[in-house]
């Protein structure tokens, strides 16, 4: 059995954080905080947890998928901004959706922790141990985000994507994955335990996520036996477009095949791959039979890639990001 996508949904706060504001705060230019990171606006929660925006894109994947709640097996939710210590946000994912045979846990993987979650999904559906899963990245980033540093404050956003996993025994699915971590150094990038704030030394982080992404990405394919051209799209982590420009440079592939999502909604940590998914998928970027390679670097450091072969027929619905916005913004509530 393989794990195929059934469903996906993301979920943005409305509130808007734009460059105007945060250069006169600053004391930088707009063109300045673009020039160094693609990023002209950011989405910021006011006053809502990580929870709130996992459930709303969560909601969206399962509707889509056509699954009913209580018929998934798993909800796993990757944050490193977690509403508590304990309980885990997927346990209120997982209650608040109907999941009600559904077992349910956090991990924190940074940056890299969807793409974490997919090789679980992969390796839990195909050891028989789950037949559907709900996988949700979820981040509040501006909660933990030092705004008297100009260099990182400027990147970060929130949200949360979504998706919904089936075993399948067809030619879609996932994998394999590469995962990779190297903790030898956390004063590179943490959140201190006393402070709460983001603390990153940002040339290191750059040049050990562009060369962690090229070669997981080169050892995936390898692995695979596919080559580059081979590839329909490459979906990164949205950390910074300079950092995706220069990925798309080292594996000498098309930009095109490499798009940069993260213009309005900034760097949404765990949230970015899969919001990434579903504008690729709404945006009709992705056919029937792509080869998909997705790659991520975070804080830990963790890394990684994985190969996802798209099957857009199983998703039948038509619940969109866009709704999700609209219904976030109007309720306020889950």
């Amino acid at each position: 059995m393989r794990a195929a996508i059934k469903g996906w949904g993301s979920a943005l706060p409305p509130k808007q954080l734009d460059n105007r504001e945060l250069a006169s705060r600053l004391g930088v230019s707009e063109d300045w905080i673009f020039g160094r990171t693609g990023i002209r606006s950011r989405r910021k929660v006011d006053g809502e947890a990580t929870s709130f925006l996992a459930i709303q894109a969560s909601r969206a994947a399962i509707e889509r998928s056509g699954i009913p709640p209580h018929d998934i097996d798993l909800v796993m939710v990757a944050t490193s901004t977690p509403d508590f210590l304990f309980p885990s946000t997927a346990s209120l994912v997982q209650a608040e959706l109907g999941c009600l045979n559904a077992g349910a846990f956090d991990l924190n993987a940074a940056c890299s922790g969807f793409l974490y979650g997919m090789a679980l999904a992969d390796s839990s559906i195909e050891s028989g141990a789950s037949r559907r899963i709900l996988l949700c990245g979820a981040d509040t980033l501006t909660a933990v985000t030092d705004y008297s540093d100009a260099h990182s404050c400027v990147l970060f956003g929130d949200g949360a994507g979504a998706v919904v996993f089936e075993a399948a025994v067809d030619d879609s699915g996932l994998g394999p994955f590469i995962l990779r971590s190297d903790g030898s150094d956390p004063s590179l990038l943490y959140v201190d335990a006393d402070e709460g704030l983001i603390k990153m030394q940002g040339r290191e982080v750059y040049r050990r996520a562009v060369d962690g992404m090229t070669k997981a990405v080169t050892e995936v394919l390898a692995r695979s036996g596919i080559g580059i051209a081979d590839v329909g799209l490459v979906i990164a982590h949205q950390a910074n477009a300079r950092i995706i420009e220069a990925v798309a440079s080292r594996l000498d592939i098309d930009p095109q095949k490499l798009p940069v999502s993260i213009e309005m909604i900034g760097n949404t940590a765990s949230a970015s791959i899969p919001i990434a998914i579903c504008q690729a998928a709404d945006e009709g970027l992705l056919s029937a039979g792509d080869v998909v390679v997705i790659t991520a670097f975070g804080a830990g450091f963790t890394w990684g890639a994985g190969l996802i072969r798209w099957d857009p027929v199983r998703s039948p619905n038509q619940a969109t990001g866009e709704r999700l916005l609209v219904d976030v913004a109007l309720t306020g509530t889950p």
